[in-house]
């Protein structure tokens, strides 16, 4: 029963994501949490296609997030733009142009000086938000941010109640998993998997695999920064510790969680985390001590994560 179901995801994984996360608000203890899992499972997938899907292990993607926020944040707080679109796109561009900055130095290594310039960058952006108070807010973070309704042609729509803003981050999600599906289904996202499987092998068929790498970095970059600048809009505040390393290294921990290199993992993993995070958190204030001890226990036990593991798949063989 559960590989057919899995079978069915994977051939319509973008639907099942919207059946999913269309029901999702009802069954969590409240909208607000359902909305945090959905933005953190963004942040999730943007992470997993650089490190699930292109084996490269990022410890600074805290910088795209904070980036996508901050952008979104000063373009509707300081510039006062009278567009939502607008300001959305101020962030992901933002993201976007941080990714490319970040990716093309840190290419440059590989391995474990790969990942520590990833992190070191994310820090650089993180001094850098936090001693430019008049425009970030420093220590205390970017406030005076305004929701603004969404206007389509002949039609707003405000985003006040929670449940309104939930299926307008959901709309703007799943074009993003829809974008992941395309970029994995194409033979661009073969070559992705064909470098994580064997770099030597891959430049040997001829790619220029530097390239490629800095393509989904980017990609990478702007799903993550898509979903900062959704998290601005939700919290209308962006604290500094947005850019802070704990940011990356949870974003890793949902990723593990949920199953790397598999297409729902994210989502899973950050809802796995968020779950635990608020009912623990209500139960003992140790919560991160418990948390910490399941992390390890799926890591010693379940190395493929929860959803890699229902799936029996490995690092992206299960297209689910």
């Amino acid at each position: 029963m559960i590989r057919r179901a899995g079978d069915w995801i994977g051939r319509h994984p973008v639907l099942a994501f919207f059946i999913v996360f269309a029901i999702f608000p009802f069954v969590v203890p409240y909208k607000a949490l359902a909305t945090q899992v959905l933005i953190y499972g963004l942040l999730a997938l943007g992470f997993n296609l650089l490190y699930g899907y292109t084996g490269l292990l990022s410890f600074g993607h805290a910088a795209y997030w904070g980036l996508g926020a901050y952008g979104t944040g000063i373009a509707l707080a300081k510039l006062k733009v009278s567009s939502l679109w607008l300001a959305l796109g101020a962030g992901v561009g933002l993201a976007l142009l941080g990714g490319a900055f970040v990716g093309f130095f840190a290419l440059r290594r590989r391995g474990i000086y790969f990942s520590m310039l990833t992190l070191a960058f994310a820090q650089l952006f993180y001094f850098v938000a936090f001693h430019l108070a008049d425009w970030t807010g420093g220590d205390d973070g970017l406030r005076g941010i305004t929701v603004l309704p969404v206007r389509l042609p002949g039609y707003t729509l405000s985003l006040d109640s929670p449940l309104a803003f939930y299926y307008f981050a959901l709309v703007l999600v799943g074009l993003a998993v829809f974008g992941l599906q395309r970029i994995l289904n194409s033979p661009f996202g073969a070559v992705l998997q064909a470098i994580r499987e064997n770099t030597d092998r891959a430049v040997a068929c001829g790619y220029d695999v530097t390239k490629v790498k800095l393509l989904s970095f980017v990609f990478s970059a702007m799903f993550a920064g898509l979903a900062g600048a959704l998290d601005a809009l939700r919290l209308t505040v962006v604290p500094v510790e947005s850019l802070y390393w704990t940011t990356s290294g949870q974003v890793v921990i949902m990723t593990l969680l949920g199953g790397a290199g598999t297409f729902f993992g994210p989502f899973v993993g950050a809802a796995t985390w968020l779950l635990l995070e608020d009912r623990m958190a209500i139960v003992t204030e140790s919560w991160p001590l418990i948390i910490g001890a399941i992390f390890m226990i799926f890591v010693l036990f379940l190395p493929r994560g929860i959803w890699g593991t229902v799936l029996g798949g490995f690092h992206g063989r299960q297209s689910a």
